[in-house]
């Protein structure tokens, strides 16, 4: 007495080889706040640690949000993790960010962005669980 006709089907459509979904502007946007984030990492460390320690703040901050970025959050992330992981790396991205803002004394830009980004990533989150 089973009828499969009425079940749907859980399995993701699969995608040829070699090709991936389009990119919508939510995934744009999302882009565009992970290059803030590490923009805005590269200027605090510039601007905000004295001369031999700028050097290294400013190129080691953001190289080390990327590199994080690229093992647990990435869309080929070296590591798969958890989606909540996932989530909770990209938040401290961004928060770091946001927080390098405040202390540059933009507050209003750090909460803007912060806002901005979780928004987006909240979005995008949801679209990879649909």
């Amino acid at each position: 007495m089973s009828d499969a006709s009425g079940a749907r089907s859980s399995a993701p459509a699969e995608q040829a080889p070699g090709t991936r979904p389009p990119l919508s502007a939510i995934d744009l946007l999302a882009f565009v706040c992970e290059l803030f984030a590490f923009a805005s990492l590269a200027i605090w460390g510039f601007a905000m640690w004295p001369f031999p320690w700028n050097i290294v703040v400013g190129i080691g901050a953001p190289v080390l949000a990327i590199l994080v970025w690229a093992l647990f959050v990435s869309p080929r992330a070296v590591l798969a993790v958890h989606p909540f992981v996932r989530a909770l790396v990209e938040l401290l991205v961004y928060a770091a960010a946001t927080a390098a803002w405040w202390s540059m004394g933009n507050v209003w830009i750090g909460l803007v962005f912060g806002v901005i980004a979780v928004t987006i990533g909240a979005i995008a989150g949801r679209r990879r669980f649909a």
